[in-house]
């Protein structure tokens, strides 16, 4: 959130979407009732430290922090919220005070408040729960609206791999040390992501679709979700056909990676400078097209998702559930998760932002990478068009020289890495450039601060590989460690071959 967006916010006045807290020094009652009540309609933005009217007072600059910390333990209290949220409080700057913000996403389930339900009235959270017929509007709301929250009540513990669901958790608390799934036996992790329920209409209880599609064996989600195929195409020198091709059906956690690594194949990565940091554009483009492609889409169609590289683009579609049609434009919408459950795990794991977030990202990085603006259109069919340069693809012309694109971005010399291979181009490392530790360094470089574990969730390579690498880098200066293992960050060093001559 920018001061700018948080301006036009103020402006609006509380609405539906839109409510205004004082709370100078601490967060009262009311903040949980508009978390419940935003949950349970549309979502909406909320905003700390302004009056009623809008006009900027700001908080207790001493007493921010643990306003944000409370913030974030009260969903995660469930005495207090029910099922648990994870959100947390951003803090911004709006004429030299400074206010928190949080947009409150959708909830694929009924959230309670100190057990009790509220729902969003024009500009008021109202009690519902002892009203027969909005309770029963606010659960006819949640049950037709997803999807992925039908339940399955013949699939059980033993239809899943509970394997990925350990995976998933070692992810999180890579992210997050005090995760709240750090030390969850698996079914307790299931229940409180919400991916076991009780549906309190029909008296079914068990696992719904988002588990089936994140940790089902993959007899089980085609028998569950037939339609749920994508199939990935490269076409650059076979336009009528195509010149590699992967049909994915397998759960959502590895088709990630499958789907990750297609993109990786067929596309050259150039790390740039953006804010000071070395960073893999080509990374953060195909992180959200692909997570948008896998969580974003209606399983209820039997339309197979494509996701198709051509030399002068990539792009995506998927069956939709369209609350608007046309082109997305970033600066002017409001988010709108298809799939909340599936989106909230993804971001936990660290494959997803919500979904403002990641749109503005993938504005952002894809005019670094090539130049160009991608569009999203929403209709029916999602569809996600990416633009590439000649020197995106390995197949492309002139392939090795600037794109020419500066934005005010530095490039790092001849730093195009594909498949992690030794493409014959100076990368500007003091290391041979193989595919573990070109795999390694990509991970880095997206996150400094990644855990050894996180980083081996990331590149798919073991522990015992990662940490012989990392030494292997260390030793030879190429790599160093900034502050402790748990907090720190790593830096690395380049060095040119011809400073050493």
């Amino acid at each position: 959130m920018t001061p700018e967006h948080l301006r036009q916010l103020l402006a609006k006045g509380e609405g539906l979407t839109i409510e205004y807290k004082e709370c100078m020094n601490e967060l009262n009652n009311s903040v949980w009732e508009t978390v419940c009540s935003f949950s349970n309609r549309y979502g909406g933005h909320i905003v700390i430290g302004a009056d009623d009217d809008g006009t900027v007072l700001g908080v207790n600059r001493k007493a921010a922090p643990s306003m944000k910390k409370n913030f974030v333990n009260m969903l995660n209290n469930p005495q207090k919220i029910s099922p648990s949220l994870f959100l947390s409080l951003e803090e911004v700057e709006v004429d030299d005070r400074l206010l928190l913000y949080v947009y409150v996403p959708v909830s694929a389930q009924v959230e309670l408040c100190s057990g009790k339900i509220y729902d969003r009235i024009e500009d008021a959270d109202i009690d519902v729960t002892k009203s027969t017929d909005l309770s029963a509007q606010l659960f006819g709301r949640k049950a037709t609206a997803y999807t992925e929250r039908e339940i399955f009540p013949y699939v059980t513990e033993n239809e899943l791999r509970l394997d990925l669901v350990e995976r998933a958790q070692k992810m999180a608390v890579a992210l997050n040390a005090d995760h709240p799934w750090k030390g969850m036996a698996p079914m307790e992790l299931l229940r409180s992501s919400g991916l076991y329920e009780d549906d309190w209409r029909t008296g079914k209880k068990g696992f719904n679709l988002a588990a089936v599609l994140l940790f089902g064996r993959d007899d089980v989600i085609r028998s569950c979700a037939p339609g749920y195929l994508t199939d990935a195409l490269l076409r650059v020198k076979d336009v009528d056909r195509y010149d590699d091709r992967l049909l994915v059906g397998t759960n959502l956690i590895e088709a990630y990676d499958q789907l990750i690594d297609f993109i990786s194949k067929h596309t050259l990565d150039k790390f740039f400078l953006v804010e000071n940091h070395r960073v893999s554009v080509r990374s953060w483009i195909a992180r959200e097209v692909v997570s948008n492609i896998l969580v974003h889409r209606e399983f209820s169609k039997g339309f197979m998702a494509k996701l198709v590289i051509e030399k002068d683009r990539l792009y995506a579609e998927n069956w939709n559930r369209s609350n608007r049609h046309g082109r997305i434009d970033p600066d002017n919408f409001t988010p709108d998760a298809k799939n909340p459950l599936l989106a909230w795990f993804f971001v936990n794991i660290g494959r997803a932002d919500w979904m403002g977030s990641g749109i503005r990202n993938l504005y952002k990085y894809t005019k670094i990478y090539s130049g160009g603006e991608p569009e999203l259109i929403e209709g029916d069919i999602f569809k996600t068009i990416i633009p590439l340069a000649k020197t995106s693809t390995p197949s492309g012309d002139d392939v090795g020289v600037d794109n020419g694109v500066d934005n005010g971005v530095d490039n790092l010399d001849d730093g195009y890495v594909q498949n992690g291979d030794d493409v014959g181009v100076d990368n500007g490392y003091d290391v041979g450039i193989e595919i573990n530790i070109a795999k390694i360094i990509n991970a880095i470089l997206t996150e400094p601060k990644a855990t050894q574990i996180r980083i081996a969730e990331v590149t798919g390579l073991s522990i015992r590989t990662v940490s012989r690498e990392i030494k292997s880098l260390r030793d030879s200066g190429a790599l160093h460690r900034i502050g402790s293992d748990r907090k720190g960050r790593w830096e690395i060093v380049k060095r040119r071959r011809d400073d050493e001559d």
